[in-house]
């Protein structure tokens, strides 16, 4: 759907709101038209008197025409922008009022509620020369029915317009990750760009949310691959840094060793016992080692403790 399609599809739906609305208006004109026609029906039928009949019903269709031209309703959310004899007269509403007739004329009737208007992908190049489609939300209002008409010969489609326009110059400005990543930033940014433009037509633009982002499949995959590795960077640059963090802690605690040979043994007695109680494992251990540490006597110990416990468990 277009904007023109749009729009006229909107105006529709107001129009016949906007008639609902003012059924009590049409009701009265109706009974003034009523009033004047049943009264020349009966003279025409039962006095037979035709001259009087024509003038009975002239003047019930002469007052409902003059009341539906002079009577208007609005809703509260609406205003009329009135023009007398072509030049700008006042803006009315909401609730009952009345113009004169054939001098005044209601120009136009504007909605001053919030409106919100999509704008759906548009495709557009970034910094980098990357095609994107932008779908994108504005919500705003017409804050001065005055300027909205008589500034400007259609303010939606100009406010249409005026938003694809911008933001296909600020996404313009911006590489893809900047897009992607910033979204918030180029809205607030395309807010600022709208605002002064349409403060001219009496238009407040309230904010504008950026919903999607949409880039081609082949380089949706070709980042994909790139957000891989470069996850795989970042572990492998963990692990390295994780590994430097160990081997500062075991300098840290060969310096307690330096000097102190007996607790160098006590641990390497520790860590024997420690690998031989978890059991399901062979270690082999150099003869050599074993005389040095005397740690000989200690792994006999450590497997007849394992065998009892191992046959306690059974």
């Amino acid at each position: 759907m277009d904007t023109m399609e749009q729009l006229n599809k909107e105006h529709e739906v107001r129009q016949l709101a906007r008639v609902k609305t003012k059924m009590p208006v049409i009701f009265l004109g109706l009974l003034l038209a009523a009033a004047g026609i049943v009264p020349g029906i009966l003279s025409f039928l039962i006095w037979a008197n035709i001259v009087w009949g024509v003038v009975f019903c002239a003047c019930g269709i002469a007052a409902s025409s003059l009341w539906s031209m002079t009577a208007q309703l609005l809703a509260e959310w609406d205003r009329a922008v009135v023009l007398r004899m072509g030049r700008f007269h006042s803006v009315r509403g909401p609730g009952f009022f009345m113009v004169m007739p054939i001098i005044d004329n209601v120009a136009r009737i504007i909605d001053m509620r919030v409106r919100t208007t999509d704008f759906y992908s548009e495709s557009m190049l970034t910094r980098d020369t990357v095609p994107v489609q932008v779908d994108a939300v504005a919500f705003w209002h017409v804050w001065d029915s005055k300027k909205a008409i008589l500034e400007v010969e259609s303010y939606y489609q100009a406010m249409v317009l005026a938003v694809q326009t911008a933001l296909r110059d600020i996404v313009g400005i911006y590489a893809l990750d900047e897009v992607l990543a910033e979204r918030e930033k180029i809205a607030e940014t395309l807010k600022t760009v709208l605002k002064e433009k349409s403060e001219n037509w009496g238009i407040n633009v309230n904010s504008i949310e950026i919903r999607d982002v949409s880039i081609p499949e082949k380089l949706k995959d070709a980042l994909s691959k790139q957000a891989q590795a470069e996850r795989e960077r970042l572990s492998r640059t963990i692990l390295g840094q994780a590994e430097l963090e160990i081997g500062e802690k075991f300098l840290e605690a060969s310096k307690a060793y330096h000097d102190n040979p007996v607790a160098l043994q006590l641990r390497a007695m520790n860590i024997l016992y420690e690998g031989l109680r978890s059991g399901g494992s062979i270690m082999l251990i150099p003869s050599s080692t074993l005389d040095t540490m005397n740690l000989g006597g200690l792994a006999a110990l450590a497997l007849d403790k394992l065998h009892s416990d191992q046959g306690k468990q059974k």
